[in-house]
């Protein structure tokens, strides 16, 4: 089912909760709404559930404006960041719930549900546990008995809110990708909040970054990563290092630097006071001893902090601009031959450089 929505408002009390915010989802994607807390997306999600009635602008589900249709009658599954699941129910009865409260016309018969219920919990891997309770699980497996829960009444759309956002780095892992396979065997269209960069980027076919109400860019996560439109998209989505100067003619000068960065041209569209950013992996180093030169100018810095992370080098790198950071593999940095307090060129290969606000 593709979802709609259009120049929705919403306020609580003086706080704008969405801004004019207007977006299609098409059928089947799995899209993920990123931003901080605050940032408007929970609350998108569950004006699209029907859980909130925006106060104004349309939400279309299927070619059909449900703005004013209650969440019961939208047909869509909504899995909370806490499970929500019945602690006196087992397993077992929690995922059968949905199907045993229909109406009566539309409710299966008990073979069929008993049927059904299996069969999701086959899908979601626990059918052994189906004679649990809440209480005995872990809460990765709490998770997906939600998620199997929300399935069991086919909704034709599934929206996550913060759908791991308990749970521990390890497991927040391993259902991410979880998700991902399941998601590719139902092709169900789903939207899930996160505030987790690299779940996002992992898991969905497209985001959205959402910043103050309002959405700051759409696109899939390599266009999003690569090319980010605003300074928020660039410093939210992964590690940035942010860099003040003048932006001119010659290209752009680092606050303290006496020339410009050599491989970054001038940007047509502006001039004057600029910030520029270049992650960390996007950063050579260079000793200070002039071999610098020969790669373009840079930034002259020194080396205040090393830190080894897997088969990863972390470097803390301190000067007139303040502290920015490297990232190198092992071996670069062997042959670098650096020690803490010595002298480096840092060398952008790439740079975005955006109006200072």
């Amino acid at each position: 089912m593709s979802i709609i929505v259009r120049n929705l408002q919403k306020r609580f009390g003086d706080f704008t909760a969405l801004d004019n915010v207007t977006l299609d989802f098409p059928a089947g994607e799995l899209v993920a709404l990123l931003g901080p807390s605050g940032c408007g997306k929970t609350t998108l999600l569950r004006v699209i559930a029907g859980l909130e009635f925006a106060d104004a602008g349309q939400v279309v589900l299927h070619g059909e404006d449900v703005a004013e249709v209650g969440a019961r009658e939208r047909q869509v599954g909504f899995v909370f960041q806490h499970y929500a699941l019945f602690r006196h129910m087992t397993v077992f009865e929690n995922v059968a719930f949905g199907l045993r409260v229909k109406p009566r016309r539309e409710r299966p018969s008990e073979s069929v549900i008993r049927e059904k219920v299996h069969e999701l919990l086959k899908l979601v891997q626990l059918d052994w546990l189906s004679e649990r309770f809440p209480s005995e699980l872990s809460g990765g497996q709490r998770q997906r008995i939600a998620l199997a829960r929300a399935l069991a009444v086919e909704p034709k759309v599934l929206l996550l809110d913060e759908p791991f956002g308990a749970l521990d780095a390890k497991v927040r892992k391993e259902l991410r990708s979880w998700l991902r396979r399941l998601h590719d065997d139902l092709h169900i269209s789903t939207l899930f909040v996160t505030h987790d960069q690299e779940e996002a980027l992992e898991v969905a076919d497209r985001i959205v970054v959402m910043n103050h109400g309002r959405v700051e860019q759409v696109g899939s996560p390599q266009d999003v990563y690569d090319h980010p439109q605003t300074s928020f998209v660039y410093e939210f989505l992964g590690a940035a290092n942010r860099l003040q100067g003048n932006l001119d003619a010659n290209g752009f000068v680092a606050d303290g630097a006496a020339s410009p960065i050599a491989a970054i041209a001038a940007n047509p569209h502006f001039s004057g006071r600029a910030l520029a950013y270049v992650r960390p992996h996007d950063l050579a180093l260079y000793p200070a001893d002039g071999a610098g030169g020969a790669h373009g100018d840079g930034i002259t810095v020194g080396v205040r902090r090393v830190v080894t992370l897997g088969g990863s080098v972390r470097v803390e790198l301190e000067g007139s601009g303040g502290v920015i950071e490297a990232e190198l593999d092992r071996e670069a940095w062997r042959a670098l031959k650096l020690d803490i307090g010595d002298g480096v060129t840092a060398v952008p290969r790439a740079l975005r450089v955006f109006p200072a606000q």
